[in-house]
């Protein structure tokens, strides 16, 4: 009776859980939050990895970074935005000449049509604004949930869930939801957290995927929560083997910001080299 009640709640957030752990739902809520409290002592500077000065230019940032890396994306964008700085500006632009200045991102030609489409969108329907609403953000050509969320959350303070690559690999790592599909699984992992929780806790795994938990090769003799992980060994065990396997500035390595912010320095962090350089 009591295995049928906790599946039947897991069931009312959207969350397949507890199956393959054996925890009840109270146990999982507490080993949740405690990794992303553990999360937040590691990463006290985690910020978005996208260079943007309004919301205008996060927007069309996060866009282009689909099927490419942050970095790629801040060595493109301040040419992009060099050129045209507003929505109206994008919105005129001559498609063959904005390519060419994507053509580092990957796809482009595809890129640029959403680009232009979404400044369009913009000027026509939202006064040259990027609206501060999820209804009306994916309205805009290329952008979808995850894109409106990480707009949301880092431009208006509006809390939500950024269900990236790096985000459903660990959740699922963790053993905090079963579910695969994207949304899904945002209300799963919404369901574990207060909402006022939710924009800093995907900075904090999405960090925790970049520089450790790998997609390939996890680091996890490295990894300073893996006694909460279900899913250690899965990756390099050894910690001098693990070590070498560390990504960004826990591995001597520029971060992916061109600017980052004060914050991620002062922690020894190091800004990204500019396109061409080295």
């Amino acid at each position: 009776m009591k295995k049928d009640s906790a599946k039947t709640a897991a069931r009312k957030t959207g969350e397949k859980t507890g199956e393959t752990t054996g925890e009840s739902r109270t146990a999982l809520v507490r080993r949740a939050r405690r990794i992303n409290r553990e999360l937040a002592e590691i990463y006290p500077y985690a910020h978005p990895e996208l260079d943007f000065e309004n919301p205008f230019q996060l927007v069309v940032a996060t866009v282009l970074s689909a099927q490419t890396t942050d970095l790629r994306v801040n060595q493109t964008t301040p040419a992009l935005f060099a050129k045209y700085p507003t929505p109206e500006d994008l919105a005129a632009a001559d498609p063959a000449e904005v390519e060419e200045i994507l053509r580092p991102c990957g796809f482009f030609r595809a890129k640029t049509r959403s680009v232009i489409g979404l400044s369009k969108a913009l000027v026509e329907d939202f006064g040259g604004e990027v609206p501060g609403k999820l209804e009306d953000l994916v309205k805009l050509p290329g952008v979808g949930r995850k894109t409106a969320f990480v707009v949301l959350g880092n431009a208006f303070g509006r809390p939500g869930i950024t269900v990236d690559t790096h985000f459903q690999r660990l959740v699922r790592r963790w053993k905090w939801t079963e579910e695969t599909e994207p949304d899904k699984i945002e209300a799963a992992v919404g369901a574990l957290f207060p909402k006022k929780d939710w924009t800093d806790l995907s900075h904090h795994v999405i960090w925790h995927g970049r520089r450790i938990c790998h997609a390939r090769k996890p680091a996890c003799g490295a990894c300073p929560i893996a006694p909460l992980c279900p899913s250690y060994g899965e990756g390099e065990t050894d910690p001098e083997k693990a070590r070498k396997l560390l990504k960004y500035e826990k591995g001597g390595f520029p971060g992916q910001r061109l600017n980052p912010p004060q914050s991620y320095l002062d922690a020894g962090g190091i800004a990204a080299p500019p396109l061409g350089a080295g």
